[in-house]
Parts: C-alpha cells; sequence; structure tokens
C-alpha cells in the first residue's frame, strides 16, 4: 500500500474505535474490563495459522489483536489496517514495547489496497458494528478478493437476537441502526452473498457483567 493511496482513504469519515478521539486513551482499559480482551484471546485460539502465513486485520484499531496474534505466531507477516492515525500510533507504540514486527497501515476494509490472493487469513474483532449495511458488503467482498484460495477469515462481534433488532446494552454506545445486521443470520447471509464458503458461526460468548453477546464466526475463500 503507497502512501498516496493510504493519504486518499484517510481523507473518508470513518466512526474511531473509542467513538469519537476523546475517549481513545481509555479505549483500552475499557475493552479490558468489559471482556473484549478475552473475546479476542478466544478467537486467536480458534486460529489456524502455519509458520510465514501472511495475516491481515482490518479494523486493528490499538494492535491489541494483531500484536498479540503476531506473539503467538513469530513467524507470520502480520498487518493491521485501521483508518484512524491516533489508534494506529497507539498500535506502532504497543508494537514496539511488545517488541514484535507488525505493519501498521491506515486504510479502509471496504477498499482494501493490496493485491488479490496475497493474504492467508483476515482477522476482525469488533469492527463489523462499526459499518453501515453497504460497507459491510463492500469490505466482506474485498476480504474475498485479498484471500488467497482456501484462505480463511476470523471474526468476532457484537450479536443481537433476530427478536431484538438491535436492543442491547450497546445502544448506548452504537446506533440500532449499525447494529441491526448483527443477527447471526443476517452475518451468514453477507459472508455468503460475498462469495465465501463454509460460513458458519462457531462460538457464542458473554462479555463481563453479561452486557452483550458476541458471536464468533469463520468463512473460507474458494479453493482453486
Amino acid at each position: 500500500m503507497t502512501e498516496a493511496t493510504m493519504a486518499s482513504k484517510a481523507e473518508r469519515p470513518y466512526l474511531p474505535a473509542a467513538g469519537c478521539d476523546l475517549f481513545l486513551p481509555f479505549y483500552d482499559l475499557v475493552t479490558k474490563v468489559i471482556g473484549g480482551d478475552k473475546a479476542r484471546r478466544e478467537l486467536l485460539n480458534q486460529a489456524h495459522l502455519r509458520p510465514n502465513d501472511r495475516v491481515l486485520d482490518i479494523g486493528c484499531g490499538t494492535g491489541t489483536l494483531a500484536i498479540s496474534l503476531k506473539q503467538a505466531y513469530p513467524g507470520v507477516q502480520m498487518v493491521g489496517l485501521d483508518p484512524d492515525p491516533k489508534a494506529l500510533n497507539r498500535a506502532r507504540r504497543k508494537a514496539n514495547r511488545a517488541c514484535v514486527d507488525v505493519q501498521f497501515d491506515q486504510g479502509f476494509a471496504d477498499s482494501l489496497g493490496y493485491p488479490s490472493n496475497s493474504f492467508d487469513a483476515v482477522f476482525s474483532s469488533f469492527m463489523f458494528h462499526h459499518l453501515e449495511t453497504d460497507v459491510k458488503q463492500k469490505t466482506l467482498s474485498e476480504v474475498r478478493r485479498v484471500l488467497k484460495p482456501s484462505g480463511r477469515l476470523y471474526f468476532l462481534d457484537f450479536e443481537v437476537q433476530e427478536s431484538t433488532s438491535g436492543h442491547n446494552h450497546w445502544q448506548l454506545f452504537h446506533s440500532r441502526k449499525r447494529l441491526k445486521d448483527n443477527s447471526e443470520s443476517r452475518i451468514l447471509t453477507l459472508l455468503t452473498q460475498a462469495g465465501l464458503g463454509d460460513a458458519k458461526k462457531v462460538a457464542t460468548r458473554r462479555t463481563i457483567f453479561g452486557l452483550a453477546s458476541v458471536g464468533y464466526y469463520e468463512a473460507l475463500a474458494p479453493g482453486v
């Protein structure tokens, strides 16, 4: 991804990880307290990576998952992508403190500046609910494009029940409009429509204090 490409992508509006820049200094702490770090560790444990795999974390935020993946699999080439330069600066500082080599790029998940068939695995954690419906569709199509044949998508996000259509504690922080696509059936439909196969929900967990349900999903890029 070139500097010019990253700069042009950064001109678009985006929803920061913490909702607004003011809350960014507290984002990692709050995420840990509500169980976000534990949820990400479970996602990592579900992954099956090989040495020399090239791995992308879309919507990487402050880099927690990308850094954890690199620590668990030192041989992989780890790339994190996020539109928020302030979050990326924190991610780079965290990676330096952890003494791990992670490439952090600025850009948007629905317009990935990477060649087709260039990643063995793509990860996403607590990012999907930030996106409008059409952007969700474009993002998953882009994931399908950059995955190598038989490459796998692993992701987790807040989950809503079909009957509630977005009514839960997380409406305090995120709009019902963005959460409405986060039912199991809707996520599986979006994965399939993007051309990803073997789409399945592999687990459901509750965050600390029972504030929200978190769904874990996997899908596979078509083979050769």
